[in-house]
């Protein structure tokens, strides 16, 4: 995997063409992939950027508040306290029950226990923008 800037780059079996191409004289066929399937993401620091820009307020205070919502909603879901955000989504804690498992390499059943992951689900609105 290949990351650049905005750009994730990777191989998909659907997305890549294999061409074919013989070498002059030679008889060796050089084999590569052409098509890329290319996936853009947005780090924090471009989050702060676009913030900055359409509001007019400086990098380092968009920053500041940004890196404070993300540790209010960590230190929220550390305490099994959800947090609704009106017209954006939920952030909320849920609970995996105990399950049992198997290691492939070693053939021997591994129990993995019943844990807690954060969970993120947008509001209808955000979906339907999204689609």
């Amino acid at each position: 995997m290949h990351i650049t800037g905005r750009t994730q780059t990777h191989w998909t079996s659907e997305t890549t063409n294999f061409l074919l191409f013989r070498a002059v004289g030679c008889h060796i066929l050089i084999i590569f992939a052409a098509l890329f399937k290319i996936q853009t993401i947005m780090t924090k620091a471009e989050i702060v950027k676009e913030v900055s820009k359409s509001t007019g307020i400086e990098n380092a205070t968009v920053s500041a508040v940004v890196e404070g919502f993300m540790t209010t909603v960590k230190g929220a879901l550390a305490k099994d306290e959800n947090v609704y955000l009106r017209g954006f989504g939920t952030f909320a804690v849920q609970t995996r029950a105990q399950k049992t498992a198997r290691n492939i390499t070693k053939n021997t059943t591994v129990i993995i226990p019943e844990h807690k992951v954060p969970t993120f689900k947008p509001c209808s609105d955000f979906k339907n923008m999204v689609k």
